[in-house]
């Protein structure tokens, strides 16, 4: 999940809404396991320089201390996430987001034959960046690759070179359909969201209507009245079952999430030279 909009309490993020991120933790509809608990993380902009992480690899519904923190924190952006573990191991490290400086990102799917291609992945990431590869997860791998093709400067490009490259040595190593990918990522001001797989059959991934729109639509919902105009959330499944209230982000597609807006486009893999 990723917010963006004026600052919110995490906890009316992650616990008040109907279906919210706790509970697909426990009883996901859309993902490709029903049960994610192999950890979770939060990343969150608050008064310091970088943003702020919180991970654990105790499954979302089970951690007291996500309860505390929730009822201090006020964000104006923030990205959650909770994990089911394609075979990397649990641990802290491997949970998501992942930071460097001052981006965060998380991913929803799997890079297919990654210890086949992994060598080859992590080579390719810019000596600089290398160090700061804390965990062993194709999540992290991607992320940094992304970096390493420019992240910061263009994050459509970057991320298309990196989708791109991890598809040429997938298919080096005889790897069918290499990527399988829902991406959130942040610099603390716009928010980009990616849905691309290989074989064009991407897990769900949808971006909220625009508030005013919602509030026209659904007087009667409470709630709905206390969110900024500039509210917006990305979701891999709809926090709750409201007629219009969430639009599906097209197959082999990408966006920029920001105040009062939703700018979609086609996205598609650059591959290497």
């Amino acid at each position: 999940m990723a917010y963006s909009g004026q600052p919110i309490l995490v906890q009316d993020l992650l616990f008040r809404p109907e279906h919210s991120l706790i509970d697909q933790s426990l009883h996901s509809s859309l993902g490709e396991t029903t049960t994610n608990g192999d950890g979770f993380g939060i990343g969150w902009y608050g008064e310091g320089a970088e943003p702020a992480v919180y991970k654990s690899i105790e499954p979302a519904w089970n951690d007291s201390n996500l309860r505390e923190i929730a009822k201090q924190v006020r964000t104006p952006i923030m990205l959650a996430h909770v994990r089911s573990s394609t075979g990397t191991a649990v641990q802290r490290s491997n949970c998501h987001p992942f930071r460097y400086g001052q981006w965060l990102w998380v991913h929803n799917g799997v890079l297919r034959g990654f210890q086949k291609i992994r060598r080859d992945l992590l080579m390719a990431v810019d000596p600089d960046l290398f160090p700061y590869i804390e965990g062993s997860t194709d999540t992290e791998a991607l992320f940094y690759l992304a970096m390493t093709f420019g992240l910061v400067d263009d994050p459509f490009d970057a991320v298309a070179r990196a989708v791109g490259f991890v598809e040429d040595v997938g298919h080096t190593y005889d790897v069918d359909h290499p990527v399988q990918m829902t991406v959130a990522t942040t610099d603390g001001e716009s928010l980009w969201v990616f849905r691309y797989s290989s074989e064009r059959h991407s897990r769900s991934l949808f971006f909220s209507t625009e508030i005013s729109q919602l509030r026209a639509l659904h007087p009667e919902v409470e709630v709905l009245r206390q969110l900024g105009a500039e509210t917006r959330f990305v979701v891999s499944e709809p926090l709750r079952d409201l007629e219009g209230a969430w639009n599906e982000v097209p197959e082999s597609a990408a966006a920029v999430v920001g105040p009062g807006t939703t700018a979609l486009r086609p996205f598609a893999p650059i591959a290497p030279g």
